[in-house]
């Protein structure tokens, strides 16, 4: 999976760390292994011009995402020439919002990135959380990758 992460946001972030839980979670989603994804981290002025343009609402956000091929997750029994190809999409991070976040949460800024980083996949891949059923749904499969990318012993890279 090639996964490239640019931190234009002025705040140190595991880039390193980003690329490998994106690379982790597009293979438990059983993405081609060819596909493409890239991250942006920006600064909350940034992010929040973004959210002005594309959503019409004021501020900063979190995360936000733009898929690009419209691609699903691949089958249980899928083989790599089953799976679609191509550019899964972009996501952008705001490090700072996270941090917030994290800290209100209670888990940290890390544990934050990681969790908007799954959201943003999903979205991606059309998940979505307007409607309750589909909020269940996104919840119990971003916590269950959560879960697995923080396993000890993890193996899916």
């Amino acid at each position: 999976m090639n996964v490239e992460v640019n931190n234009e946001s002025g705040v140190d972030v595991d880039v390193n760390g980003l690329m490998q839980l994106s690379r982790f979670v597009m293979d438990a989603l059983r993405m081609h292994p060819e596909c493409e994804l890239s991250i942006k981290l920006v600064d909350e002025d940034t992010m929040a011009r973004y959210h002005v343009e594309f959503l019409d609402l004021p501020g900063p956000t979190d995360v936000m995402s733009w898929p690009m091929d419209e691609l699903r997750p691949g089958a249980e029994d899928a083989v790599d020439g089953d799976q679609p190809l191509g550019h899964l999409g972009d996501i952008a991070l705001c490090p700072t919002v996270a941090a917030a976040q994290g800290a209100k949460a209670g888990h940290g800024t890390w544990a934050e990135l990681e969790l908007l980083t799954v959201h943003g996949i999903l979205h991606l891949l059309g998940y979505d959380h307007a409607e309750p059923a589909e909020k269940a749904e996104m919840w119990d499969i971003q916590g269950r990758l959560l879960e697995a990318w923080r396993a000890p012993g993890k193996t899916a890279e």
